[in-house]
Formats: structure tokens, C-alpha cells, sequence
């Protein structure tokens, strides 16, 4: 399924857009029009921040230049209606949701390094575990395997192969959202030791049934060393993916490894050690 946001017209935006280089519109495939808004465009970092240096081709590099839907966008569910409170979002990425109630919180951070992962050519590399601990690799899918999973125990049944398109990914990444979310995240990923090593990329996560997961998506620091980012969540249900206001004032969070983190919609302050990374994530500066 494709998903098209109007572009903007490009006389409105250029004063405010810097000379920098940006991933093309190709490494965003579920684009049929990229908008020409991005992250690092619309949110300027705090006074005497900047952001830090993320190698072309990078993870980082194209988190930051997520393209966001037009201004006013409001944030929608998956059935379409407006999500009935809007205070907590800046602004909303140009992503479908989807029609299911699936792509949730962690589910909207695996599905966004699926994404990176494919647009880069690396789908050898598209593997998630389940909350059982049974990794399913994209790979599988297309081979036609598929998981029947009864209780804790995961069993696969083998059908026809099928052709790496959009369609079949989805559909795969579509049966890790249902098996996969913040409790298998936590536990397949590692710990960042301190705000001063974040990236880009990073999740705050807490694990649960429920629990919840922010992405890092832009990252500025300044002589001093200290650290401000923006996040972006979905919720429950799911929910456009989007930039969150920071309670506290503003979009930015000016972080140290001490003070807890309030997000807009989840009711359990965040630590910074709630921090986590990735497997495969990998930053080239």
C-alpha cells in the first residue's frame, strides 16, 4: 500500500531549508511523493546546540531526514479517526499506519529500521526476534515459511515462495508487529551508558504488557558536551508516527544521566538509563 502526502510548494519552505545534502527520495519507498519537509529542517536545536555529524548513507543521516506531513496534519488511528488528543505531537511523519491495530509503539521503530535496512540494500539484515525468543528473518517469509505459534511455542508450516515487493514486506513486518514489541526489544537490545554516547536511533524504551517506546530521530549537542533530542512515538491504539512535544516546554529534551524523562502520553516517567540500542545499528561519522 502506498501512502502520498501532498509536497509543498517549494518557494514556502526554501528560506528556511539549509544547503544539505539529504538521502534521496528513493531510500523513503513507501513514498509515492516525498514531501519536502524533513526533521532537521523544521525543529532548530536550542540556542548554542548543533547537530551532531551523521555519515551519508547512515542510519542517523535518514532518521533526521524523515519527511513530515504538511503542518496541522493531525495525528490519526489506524481506522482513520483523529486520535482525540493532539497536544502531544509537533508533527506527524509521512508514514502509513496501516489498517490494523499493529503498528504501535516499538512496532513503528522496527518497521522504520526495516525500512533503512531494505532502502540500503541490506535485507539479509531484516530479522526481528519474537517475545518467545524465535527470530524470523524476511528471508523466511519469502522462502514461504510461516509461524503457528500456540501459547509460548512457535512452530512453522512452509508454503509457496514469494517475491520480494512491497506487498510481501509489509505483510512480514506485519507478523512481527502481532509477536514482537517493547518487551523483546528490551531484551535484544543493549544498554547506552550515557546521554553524552546517544544517537540517533537510540530507543527509550520500557518493557511491559504494555509498555512504550520513543525513537531518537535528531540528536544536538554543544561545546559543553551536553545532549538535547527530539523523539517521535505511535501509541495505543496505533497511531501516526510523530514528533512529540516535550511536557516540560517545546519539542527538545535537554537531557543529563540524572533527571527522568516525561513524555506526553505515558503516564511512568522514563530514566535515562532507559536508553537502549539496537543490534546492527552502526554510526560512521
Amino acid at each position: 500500500m502506498r501512502f502520498a502526502i501532498p509536497i509543498l510548494a517549494a518557494g514556502a519552505i526554501a528560506a528556511a531549508m539549509p544547503a544539505l545534502a539529504k538521502p534521496p527520495d528513493s531510500a523513503y519507498g513507501w513514498l509515492e511523493e516525498v514531501p519536502a519537509r524533513r526533521i532537521t529542517w523544521a525543529f532548530q536545536p536550542p540556542a548554542g546546540f548543533e547537530p551532531t555529524p551523521e555519515a551519508a548513507g547512515s542510519y542517523g543521516d535518514w532518521l533526521r531526514h524523515l519527511p513530515l506531513a504538511p503542518p496541522g496534519t493531525r495525528v490519526v488511528n489506524h481506522d482513520g479517526r483523529p486520535k482525540p488528543n493532539q497536544a502531544g505531537a509537533a508533527a506527524v511523519i509521512a508514514i502509513d499506519v496501516g489498517s490494523r491495530d499493529l503498528q504501535q509503539c516499538a512496532d513503528a521503530v522496527m518497521r522504520l529500521r526495516a525500512e533503512y535496512l531494505r532502502a540500503a540494500g541490506r535485507t539479509q539484515d531484516l530479522s526481528f526476534k519474537f517475545t518467545s525468543g524465535d527470530a524470523f528473518a524476511y528471508s523466511r517469509w519469502l522462502a514461504g515459511q510461516r509461524p503457528r505459534v500456540r501459547g509460548n511455542q512457535v512452530g512453522w508450516t512452509r508454503g509457496a515462495a514469494k517475491p520480494d515487493d512491497r506487498r510481501q514486506f509489509r505483510a512480514w513486518l506485519d507478523v512481527i508487529f502481532t509477536y514482537a514489541g517493547t518487551w523483546s526489544m528490551v531484551r535484544d537490545s543493549a544498554p547506552v551508558a550515557s546521554v553524552s554516547e546517544l544517537r540517533i536511533g537510540d530507543v527509550l524504551i520500557q518493557g511491559g504488557f504494555p509498555g512504550h517506546a520513543l525513537l531518537v530521530v535528531e540528536l544536538a549537542r554543544n561545546a559543553a558536551g551536553e545532549t538535547a533530542v527530539l523523539l517521535a512515538q505511535s501509541y495505543m491504539p496505533a497511531q501516526s508516527l510523530h514528533v512529540v512535544v516535550n511536557p516540560a516546554g517545546g519539542t527538545w529534551y535537554r537531557l543529563d544521566d540524572r533527571s527522568p524523562i516525561l513524555t506526553p502520553d505515558w503516564p511512568r516517567p522514563f530514566s535515562p538509563a532507559d536508553f537502549r540500542r539496537l543490534p546492527g545499528v552502526v554510526h560512521a561519522d
